[in-house]
């Protein structure tokens, strides 16, 4: 059967959600399909607006029973002082019943993220957040190197990512927009991800 696929996401500026447009091209590319779904926003709009916060893009919400209805998911991040910002956690806080009945036992999950910069916290954000995925007992599907050992062995161009998952730099303020080098590696991480569960018996 084939495995039913995810991506949900948190973006601020649109960093996140730029990548993950190249996460589901990668996805489409390796044969399967995914449905983009976004995290509730829990700031008030005046707040949002302060911040010079673009407006959400047309994307279903994601609700706890929506996503256990999926086989595998690939979970946008940005960095919070190297963890899950306040949406994402709101999210997670929402899902006690799954917890209790072991509605995403055995699913799989990847994660890419954003941070401002070099030093941001993208590692530690995915690693903060594999606690959360074992509560659930979710499969943590990383990047890896296999894939993508040409990009991540460059040196010469500012990118994000790690063998953790894709990742982008937002720059100060949000004015950076995500280069080449990080939606290619997007692009694969969706292809190398689904190529993975699409080999387990759901």
């Amino acid at each position: 059967m084939t495995p039913k696929v995810a991506i949900v996401t948190y973006s601020m500026y649109g960093h996140i959600d730029a990548l993950a447009v190249s996460i589901k091209a990668g996805i489409e590319e390796a044969g399967g399909k995914a449905v983009h779904y976004r995290v509730r926003e829990t700031l008030p709009e005046g707040v949002l607006e302060l911040m010079h916060a673009p407006p959400k893009p047309d994307l279903p919400l994601i609700t706890p029973d929506e996503l256990a209805k999926f086989d595998a998911f690939l979970l946008g991040i940005p960095a919070r002082h190297g963890s899950m910002p306040a949406q994402w956690k709101a999210f997670w806080d929402s899902t006690g019943k799954l917890w209790q009945s072991g509605g995403l036992w055995g699913k799989y999950a990847g994660i890419f993220v954003s941070s401002g910069g070099l030093g941001g916290g993208q590692e530690s954000t995915v690693i903060s957040t594999l606690s959360t995925l074992v509560h659930h007992g979710i499969i943590y599907v990383p990047l890896g190197y296999k894939t993508s050992f040409a990009i991540q062995a460059n040196v010469d161009i500012v990118r994000g990512g790690s063998p953790w998952g894709a990742g982008t730099f937002a720059g100060a303020g949000g004015s950076r927009k995500p280069n080449e080098q990080e939606l290619e590696l997007a692009k694969i991480q969706g292809s190398s991800f689904y190529l993975t569960i699409e080999n387990v018996t759901f």
